[in-house]
């Protein structure tokens, strides 16, 4: 992990099901990120829901999330 890197972490699926109800959405609705990209978790699957906290401007926490595509 690079210090430039956003941090990426896999949401349990518990935890993938609350936000898709928060939001009100589907899976197919999330962006994508490729099974390839060198910041996932290593037990990324394609279908898992990835968190990943990046830091605005201000410096304040923004939470995006993404979708493992083959």
């Amino acid at each position: 992990m690079h210090i430039l890197q956003p941090k990426h972490s896999k949401l349990k699926p518990q935890e993938a099901k609350a936000l898709l109800e928060k939001f009100n959405i589907a899976y197919s609705q999330l962006p994508k990120i490729k099974k390839t990209d060198v910041a996932l978790p290593a037990d990324s699957n394609p279908g898992d829901i990835i968190e990943i906290e990046r830091k605005n401007p201000e410096g304040k926490k923004v939470i995006y999330y993404r979708i493992v595509s083959p």
